[in-house]
């Protein structure tokens, strides 16, 4: 047996995802009313389960797209933390050598400081003191002049020194922090990477069980084909005989004409299932829907769609509480409304009713799977679609 095949994937919230699930849930059980027990909720895991799967399949290629994203990432991050502290460590090995030079031009002031203070400035001017003549004092002087120089010059070596040293200490600093923040963003996006790896990991085991739930009711489903296919040759039968009833009843009752108008609504409720013919995808068989379902609590009142003789009142079998009603005929054709799965049967077969007359209470009897009205409309016992004849409000 086939399953009935996934809806293409449709990117959406998770509530899009239970609210297909739900309809298809919902579709399943009623077309397998008239199926047995095992088999609507073998059909239920496995409309839940396929309406699920296209989201399950979206998110398992989304996360792979996530991971390959978050690793390159990670990658690229990982290139520029590495870049990042190459950086760094030339820019604090170049601050280094700068600091190294610093201190060697500080040394050397150090020690023309320490000259000064023990009198060295006093040595030179005795150096002019001493000379000879005026030949002599003129060599003396270029020697004191280039003594100066010197140490103007260590000076100014010193300065340029600090100078570099300091804006290479700045440099270091940028190459530190930039080489941090490298480090951190690499971190983060390797983090990333290893939760979207996370994420692909159970939305695959989500699609594995979504997979293994699917063959496993698909299993369940097919151990049910005889019975199922057995219950639907009965419901088949069953409304045989009440067409075959209604129109034998309507050929020999002599009523007269139809009132005429629109039936009255025979249940306060919503509509959940239309009329008509309805394919079961599990076990490949149509099979006529021959009315029309209302929603409606269990117990709420039924009334009759219009004035007429009850002319059916007991249990019908996938019907359950079964209740037929004839309103007359119109152009020669006897008009009857029936209402199925009721809990409750208030009126009796001969007894007559008025139009919106309490005739009994929802229920779930029978092929149902919730309280419901299953409401027909018949002419000479053969279903005709409700809606064409109830009020195009449905209130």
């Amino acid at each position: 047996m086939a399953a009935p095949h996934p809806a293409s994937a449709v990117p959406g919230s998770g509530g899009d995802d239970a609210a297909r699930a739900a309809r298809a849930v919902h579709r399943a059980e009623a077309i397998l009313e008239d199926a047995t027990g095992t088999a609507r909720a073998a059909a239920r895991r496995l409309e839940a389960a396929t309406a699920a799967m296209p989201a399950a399949q979206n998110r398992v290629a989304t996360s792979r797209g996530a991971v390959a994203a978050a690793l390159a990432a990670a990658n690229t991050a990982g290139r520029r933390a590495q870049a990042a502290r190459a950086a760094y460590a030339k820019t604090a090995g170049d601050f280094d050598q700068a600091q190294q030079r610093f201190t060697a031009a500080r040394g050397r002031v150090d020690e023309i400081a320490r000259a000064a203070y023990m009198g060295s400035n006093i040595a030179q001017i005795n150096v002019l003191v001493e000379a000879t003549g005026p030949a002599d004092i003129m060599d003396r002087l270029s020697l004191v002049d280039q003594l100066m120089r010197a140490q103007q010059k260590d000076v100014e070596t010193l300065l340029d020194a600090r100078g570099v040293a300091r804006a290479e200490q700045n440099r270091a600093e940028l190459a530190k922090r930039i080489a941090e923040r490298a480090e951190a963003e690499a971190n983060g996006k390797l983090v990333a990477a290893k939760q979207a790896q996370t994420a692909a990991v159970r939305a695959r085991q989500a699609l594995t069980q979504l997979a293994a739930s699917r063959a496993a009711a698909l299993r369940v489903a097919n151990s049910q084909r005889a019975l199922v296919l057995a219950r639907y040759r009965a419901a088949k039968a069953e409304e045989a005989r009440v067409r075959s009833a209604l129109r034998g009843w309507s050929a020999k009752s002599g009523e007269g004409r139809y009132g005429g108008g629109k039936l009255e609504m025979p249940v306060n409720g919503w509509k959940s299932s239309d009329f008509g013919q309805r394919y079961d995808p599990y076990y490949g068989v149509w099979q006529l829907h021959a009315g029309t379902d209302f929603a409606a609590g269990g117990g709420t009142p039924i009334r009759a769609a219009a004035e007429g003789r009850v002319i059916r009142a007991g249990w019908s079998g996938g019907y359950g509480n079964y209740t037929c009603i004839s309103h007359g005929k119109i152009s020669g054709v006897g008009l009857q409304t029936c209402y199925g799965h009721q809990s409750a049967i208030l009126v009796r077969v001969g007894e007559y009713v008025r139009r919106g007359e309490m005739i009994g209470r929802v229920g779930t009897t029978g092929a149902s799977t919730g309280n419901h009205l299953h409401f027909e409309t018949r002419f000479d016992g053969v279903p005709r679609n409700p809606l064409n004849y109830l009020p195009s409000c449905l209130c």
